[in-house]
Formats: C-alpha cells, structure tokens, sequence
C-alpha cells in the first residue's frame, strides 16, 4: 500500500501514512460540501439575476401602460391591470381621446412573457397611438397593424434574428365611440370580443367579425362592426387571461363573466371590481387587463349642425348664425375666431368639395370644436404663401387661430375639424381687423 502525506483529524501534524478510513470520509465530506457550496452559489446568482429581470420586466412594463385616463367626456373609464405572478406578460391598455369628443379603448396582449414582451407591447402601443392620430377606421388602423408587425418579423427574420422573439401572434381590439350620435364601432384581430351591459343590466357579447392575430393576417381583410348604444351602457375589454386560465377553459370564463357582469345601477368602477372577485385566479398564470366605460351623450344644448348650400353667400348667414349660438353658449370671446374659421372652411368647402356639405359646432369640456364635412375626398394642406401669391392663406390663418385642426375621412368624403381651447379665450380684434380678416376669404384658397 502506498504511503503519503496528509493532515488528518484536524490534528495540525504531517504524517506520512496510508489513508484511513476517517481521513478518506473526511476528504469525501469536504468534497460534497465544496460541490454544494458551489451549487448553492450558482443558485442564489441566478435567483438574484432573476428577481432582477423580473423587477426591471415590472418596471419598464408600468412606464408604458398608461399612468391615469386622459379627460374626455365621451365615457366614464374604469381599469384594472394585474401582472402575473410567474412572469411579466404582453398584456396593454389604452384609452386615447379622438377629434369630435370622440375616444377610442385599445387592449391588446402580446405572446409570452418578460422583457421581451413588456418591450414589444411598448412598441404596439406607440403604433396605435400613431395610427390613431391619422384618425383612422377600426378596420384600417387595425390592418395597418396587422402589416406593421409582419414587417417587423420579416425584417427579424431576413437577419437571423430568433423567431421566438418576433411579435406574431399578438392581439388587438380597437373600438371608437361617438357620443354625439351615440354609435361606436370596432375591430379585432384575434382578441376576446367585448362584453356589453345595457341600462337595465341584460349582458351580451358584441359579434366582431373575427381575424386572425397580428401578422398572420395575410392579406386577409380586417372587417369592422357598428352599434347604437344607449347612454349608461357599458363596454367590457378584457384580455383572455381574465377568462381563460389552467384551471377553466375559456366558455366557463366567459359564462362567469356574464354572471359577473349582470346588474344595473353600477358605475364602472365598481363594476370592474365585480369583476376581479369573481374571476381573479389565486395565482394568475398570465397577466390581466380590463377596461370598462360606461358611456354619455352630449347634450343636444352643446351641438349645433347646419345645411351648407351651395352659395359662397350663405356662409354669413351662418356665421351668424353660429354667433347667436356661442352668445347663447357664453362664449362671445371666441365669436370672432369662430366666424374666422367658418368662413374659411364653409367658403372652400362649397367652391372645392361637393354635396352634401355640413357644418357642426359643439363643446366639449373645455373646447369648442368645429367641424365641416363634404363629400370630396381632397385634403387641404398648410403651406406658407409667397407675398405674390393671390390665395393659399386660408388654411395658415385657421392654423394661427385655433389649437389644433385636422381631416378625417369618411367612407364618402372628409371632415375638416378644428379645436379652440375655452381656457385660453383671447380678446376679439378692433373692428377694422376684423372686417379686413373676414374679406380676405372672398378669395381664399388653399
């Protein structure tokens, strides 16, 4: 037997001996407790490591939903969001306000879960935002979409990017409501439909006519739905983890809903909390959102239409028309401005667009909009005239006395609208201003 040298017991001696048994179960002890030292190390790095993505997945989710509802007189918007307890998912929100006191509910939810997801459902927001500012319809905004996101997979693909990390396979439901008239009209792309609860509490679910999820559209056309709704009802968006979890599947989700959501008398809010108690899952295994708006009308005091024939000279008679109107209103500050952009848009509208030609003024909150339809698809556009140039200060002059102004177009024809702040109402001009001002659109042009 061979002999060797070895500190054994602990006794802080060398001896030079064949190993016994005790030495050889110490060294085998030392072995196994290195090993599970090291293993534990390895553990309790990856765990912090974890926790730290987890927490920087929360946090960068939280800074892309949106921090409070925009004001808006369209609906009264109750929310609710719930991450899931294993892992930050794609789930999103949001409620953005529409020229005309019109609102648009946005929810979507992305494939899978962490960074990843909390990133591309930030990048999904921003587009439906964007698109929304063009005032789009349910159904192109969502096949705008639907295109952009297959862009974006074709673009990860053709540089030997991972698949599993494109954005295929995302959701969206968009819906616009009109409280004017009262109509609201939406589109999905392979997202739970809506629930509606009417005044007296009956529940239903919308029939959206359904499309595939984002890109994977394929050039199938997106279709978008139309409905009436009575003030005080509400809209209910969801995404499918409140409905659909691994303890029930889908129909058992929606049916509990329905029993959730059957009632009168709520506000939104406390219809949003009905819902959680009685579908939260003690442990969600995927995020949650949930968005419900119970929806108003305007006033008929707060808007005004009027028939535009087709006479340039009929635009004085509205005018004043519609200074009887904001007198009426208490709004005689802004008479002037007011005359100034009707008289540009009416008087453009009849030379340049056809029938039929409507004008529209109503307040909403703390603005008052104008809006003139007709049935030609041209759009004006800004431009700066040279001091030669006969024409094309119409639209300038509509910029510099409003806050904002746009087009936004109809299945047959256009609305050009604008906004004036009510916060903000500046003093009319002298007389002779004004008068000089007004002749100048007798030869407007854009």
């Amino acid at each position: 037997m061979t002999a060797k040298s070895a500190r054994c017991g602990g006794q802080g001696r060398s001896v030079t001996a064949t190993w016994s048994p005790a030495c050889r179960r110490d060294l085998r002890d030392l072995a196994f407790a290195e090993e599970l030292a090291a293993r534990a190390a390895v553990a309790i790095d990856n765990a912090r490591r974890n926790t730290r993505e987890h927490a920087l997945a929360v946090t960068l989710q939280r800074s892309l939903l949106p921090r409070s509802v925009p004001d808006q007189s369209a609906v009264e918007v109750a929310h609710r969001y719930l991450p899931a307890r294993a892992g930050v998912g794609g789930d999103w929100f949001d409620v953005i306000p529409l020229p005309g006191a019109r609102v648009a509910l946005v929810v979507g939810d992305v494939v899978g879960n962490g960074l990843h997801a909390a990133a591309t459902m930030g990048r999904l927001r921003t587009a439906v935002r964007s698109f929304s500012s063009l005032d789009l319809s349910p159904d192109e905004l969502i096949r705008h979409l639907d295109e952009l996101v297959t862009q974006v997979d074709d673009e990860r693909n053709d540089g030997g990017g991972n698949d599993s990390e494109g954005i295929t396979g995302a959701t969206c439901l968009y819906v616009v409501y009109d409280p004017v008239a009262g109509l609201c009209s939406l589109a999905r792309s392979g997202h739970p439909e809506p629930a509606l609860v009417h005044p007296d509490g009956t529940v239903e679910h919308i029939l959206v006519p359904v499309s595939p999820p984002l890109g994977l559209g394929g050039g199938t056309p997106f279709e978008s739905a139309e409905f009436a709704l009575p003030e005080g009802s509400q809209l209910v968006l969801c995404t499918d983890g409140l409905v659909e979890d691994r303890n029930r599947d889908i129909g058992t989700g929606i049916d509990m809903l329905r029993d959730a959501l059957a009632g009168s008398g709520r506000t939104a809010d406390e219809t949003c909390q009905a819902v959680l108690d009685a579908l939260l899952p003690t442990s969600p295994s995927d995020d949650i959102a949930l968005v419900v708006a119970r929806t108003r009308l305007l006033a008929p005091s707060l808007v005004a239409d009027w028939e535009m024939p087709e006479d340039p000279a009929a635009v004085a008679g509205i005018r004043a028309d519609v200074a009887r109107r904001l007198a009426e209103l208490g709004l005689e500050e802004l008479a002037f401005a007011t005359e100034l952009v009707i008289s540009g848009l009416g008087t453009n509208a009849i030379r340049y667009g056809s029938e039929p030609r409507r004008l529209r003024v109503l307040r909403d909150g703390t603005s008052l909009i104008c809006a003139v339809a007709d049935g030609s698809s041209t759009s004006p556009h800004l431009r700066r005239a040279a001091d030669t140039d006969e024409g094309g200060r119409g639209l300038f002059l509509v910029a510099q006395f409003t806050q904002r102004w746009g087009t936004r177009y109809l299945p047959r024809g256009k609305v050009i609208w604008t906004k004036q702040s009510l916060l903000s109402m500046s003093t009319e001009p002298d007389a002779d201003m004004a008068e000089a001002l007004l002749d100048q659109w007798s030869d407007a042009d854009w």
